[in-house]
């Protein structure tokens, strides 16, 4: 006969069974994805004209986030540009976009309804101003463009919006010292090929893919805009604060340019949406564009100047909370 097996008390066989229960919990919460609920539903982007880089952005950024976000649901939204895409998410027509800091802060100093709702979420890269002009052009500078005729951008345009003020601080008036054209990035470069504006402005991440094609077919050149325009500028006060000195590449454009850099401005672009936005999706969605800067970059060459060091600083406006989380959870 076996010796009698001791019988277990009810007390150590509770105590059992909770230490089972907590080594089994413990192995669920370390294989399991418990944390925060993947973001869902719909949300609108406005982006851009279809060749400019906003768009181009847009439908990359979408793709990211299909990957990182699968239960969300992210509508594109074609814009005329900055000032557009401020209006939509202001006034609630848009969830999210990209804005130059300019449009963002003309948009915020004159009142327009839902400005003060507005929130930054990352400081992405620069737009660059191209002056475009045929090579054979007498163009050597912006107050030569007087009596030309000019395509500027449309009225809803962050181009149109700089163009604007580039003229007034070269001494010249839009409204009478050129005849201008309210061609976008889409038509600009045909009309130019065909001698039907004499020139053009452009304010995009470099390169762009538009002005890239018609540097390869026809001949054209980038007019300087010089460090005097730029001081003039900043004296307009206002959102021609946001306006810096910088220089476009040699090889930004080499047909264009055939080895010469050109002094030019520059503006910084955001990601903005409203203070009413969720703040877990606002955080994921951060996440995200810090996360898939290499990977846009390789296609979308200005995205590769998103920098974690500055994505903070979106002055004019306010780091919404959720992308605040974000940056938060990633300090040292």
């Amino acid at each position: 006969m076996f010796p009698a097996l001791p019988r277990i008390g009810r007390r150590p066989a509770l105590f059992g069974s909770a230490a089972v229960l907590a080594v089994v919990g413990l192995l669920l919460w370390w294989l399991l994805p418990l944390g925060k609920e993947s973001p869902s539903g719909t949300i609108t982007f406005s982006t851009g004209t279809p060749t400019g880089v906003y768009q181009m952005y847009g439908k990359l950024l979408q793709g990211a986030i299909a990957k990182d976000m699968p239960h969300l649901n992210v509508q594109l939204l074609n814009s005329d540009g900055s000032q557009e895409n401020v209006s939509r998410v202001a006034t609630g027509k848009a969830d999210f976009t990209i804005a130059a800091a300019d449009a963002v802060e003309t948009y915020v100093l004159q009142g327009k309804p839902g400005a003060k709702r507005l929130r930054g979420c990352s400081r992405l890269y620069d737009d660059y101003v191209h002056l475009v002009v045929a090579r054979s052009s007498p163009i050597q500078s912006v107050e030569d463009l007087k009596g030309r005729k000019v395509a500027v951008g449309p009225s809803g345009s962050g181009v149109r919006l700089i163009a604007n003020h580039v003229l007034e601080a070269a001494g010249l008036d839009p409204a009478t010292d050129i005849t201008s054209s309210d061609d976008g990035i889409a038509t600009m470069p045909h009309l130019l090929e065909q001698h039907k504006i004499d020139a053009f402005f452009w304010s995009g991440g470099l390169p762009t893919n538009a002005v890239q094609k018609l540097s390869k077919a026809y001949d054209i050149r980038l007019v300087p805009i010089g460090n005097d325009l730029v001081e003039k500028l900043h004296e307009q006060g206002g959102a021609s604060r946001y306006y810096r000195s910088a220089v476009m590449p040699a090889d930004a454009y080499p047909e264009a340019q055939r080895g010469s850099a050109v002094p030019t401005l520059a503006v910084a672009n955001f990601l903005i949406t409203r203070e009413d936005a969720d703040a877990n999706l606002t955080e994921e969605l951060t996440r995200t564009v810090i996360a898939s800067r290499d990977r846009i970059g390789a296609v979308v060459h200005a995205a590769q100047l998103v920098d974690l060091r500055t994505a903070i600083y979106t002055d004019p406006l306010p780091l919404h909370e959720g992308a605040r989380r974000y940056y938060r959870s990633i300090k040292p």
